[in-house]
């Protein structure tokens, strides 16, 4: 039998799977993020190695696998892609490996059509493309120094920022400022800011944030709304721009949206952007991403090893078995 493990590494957490050429999920383990551009590559392959001996414990193997295919949060340039993969090579998991962004996975996982785009808006934002005749198109997604905006960190961000300047006067007044405060348990946005500089608030209770942000934004507030809507503008620039690349504007593709924030498919935004990506390409086919993302690592590995369709369908319908999301 052929063998193959799959990884899904984000900044959070990393899935990892280990299945076989018929579709078969023999493993499956969640760890922490493994992004080698948070951990240094060293560090990140050593947490990989852990998981991959936790999941080939489980699957009843030993020795390499036949392939292995990783796709990792801040692999974004040529040269991060080619530096993992050397560093990957050398480590003995498989016997042929292929690194790339964990955006493709995203992609992957969300549809069979050889022409797609996909957008990521989670923590951070991200965006790539592909074609059936193998052009891609991708994005350096390294934050406001490549243009980018937006993402669950920077909208969180946002809140609090109106929410100041909201109470203080350099700025609307905003439903967001009685909202945060409310959220960190005081009464006045100058106590939040004291809090968190101070440390008698911890920082992580403004990660919340971004959620709150569209619930004050559905609720009507023209601030709140305003972000949600420069929010949407992005994604379908994003979507657009890696469209246009690829010369499939007028063309049938799919268009995948995934990340806790277009996962969640607020109405604001989720309605904004269909209707943007549409306006600019008619036949486009939208869809949300509700399966792990390692599924279309998986499913690359099969597609490597030239695995039938009724394997590829068979990976899809395990992975909504409790083992393969939660392992």
């Amino acid at each position: 039998m052929t063998y193959w493990i799959a990884v899904d590494g984000g900044n959070s957490k990393t899935d990892v799977l280990i299945g076989d050429v018929d579709g078969n999920v023999l493993a499956a383990v969640r760890g922490p993020g493994s992004s080698p551009q948070t951990l240094g590559v060293q560090p990140a392959l050593r947490l990989l190695a852990e998981l991959f001996d936790r999941a080939r414990t489980g699957a009843g193997l030993s020795g390499p696998l036949d392939r292995a295919d990783l796709y990792l949060a801040g692999v974004d340039l040529p040269e991060e892609v080619e530096a993992v993969s050397a560093a990957v090579s050398e480590t003995g998991w498989a016997r042929a490996y292929h690194v790339d962004n964990d955006t493709f996975a995203l992609l992957r996982a969300g549809t069979d059509e050889p022409d797609a785009v996909a957008v990521v808006c989670g923590a951070g934002i991200n965006c790539v493309g592909r074609t059936a005749d193998g052009r891609s198109a991708r994005f350096p997604a390294l934050g406001m120094l490549s243009g980018d905006w937006g993402g669950g960190q920077h909208l969180a961000s946002l809140a609090l920022w109106h929410a100041a300047r909201g109470e203080d006067g350099r700025g609307p007044a905003t439903a967001l400022a009685g909202a945060v405060a409310g959220h960190c348990g005081v009464r006045t946005i100058a106590e939040v800011v004291a809090g968190v500089h101070l440390g008698t608030i911890p920082k992580d209770i403004l990660d919340d944030l971004s959620a709150l942000l569209f619930t004050v934004a559905a609720a009507g507030d023209p601030v709140a709304r305003r972000v949600v809507d420069r929010q949407a503008k992005e994604i379908v620039a994003l979507a657009t721009v890696a469209a246009n690349r690829l010369g499939l504007r007028d063309s049938r593709f799919a268009v995948v949206l995934g990340g806790g924030v277009l996962r969640a498919q607020h109405p604001l935004l989720h309605e904004a952007v269909t209707e943007g990506i549409l306006a600019h390409s008619p036949v486009a086919e939208v869809c949300v991403l509700t399966q792990p993302p390692v599924l279309g690592a998986g499913l690359f590995a099969l597609d490597a090893l030239g695995a039938t369709p009724r394997s590829h369908s068979a990976l899809r319908e395990r992975a909504f078995s409790p083992a393969f999301a939660t392992g």
